[in-house]
């Protein structure tokens, strides 16, 4: 499959609504690229106080757009996370890795001075698979 392509859902579909304009996920041949989550619940509500709660949070969403986009986490092959408050690095690092529980994809944790709608934690990710992805569904 060659071309690029946008992927947008829907609360419907499972996924928060966005905090701005922009695509879910995109795909370009085999490479999918995730947009950044946070952990917002199909209400736009954030999820939780603490950063355990965010990631676990965060990790549904973008499991769900993956999934969304015909994949699974497993097509992981890289994440780029971002905290707000160092001090919660060994927490975000015990919940993200209940997520992987078979091979891990390669990592950049960030510290930031803040995120979007107040959240501890936001991550995004690059997903790759042999066959591409299929096209947005209608």
């Amino acid at each position: 499959m060659t071309g690029i392509r946008s992927y947008t859902f829907t609360p419907e579909q499972g996924v928060p609504p966005g905090v701005a304009p922009f695509a879910h996920a995109t795909a370009a041949g085999e490479t999918l690229y995730v947009t950044g989550q946070m952990p917002t619940d199909v209400t736009g509500t954030v999820v939780g106080d603490d950063v355990a709660t965010q990631t676990d949070q965060v990790m549904r969403n973008l499991a769900r757009v993956v999934e969304l986009c015909g994949g699974v986490l497993a097509d992981v092959v890289s994440v780029r996370a971002y905290l707000i408050d160092w001090a919660d690095y060994d927490a975000f690092n015990v919940t993200y890795a209940e997520w992987f529980p078979g091979r891990l994809p390669s990592r950049t944790c960030v510290g930031v001075t803040g995120l979007a709608v107040g959240s501890l934690v936001e991550i995004d990710m690059v997903c790759w698979r042999a066959d591409g992805w299929p096209s947005p569904p209608a």
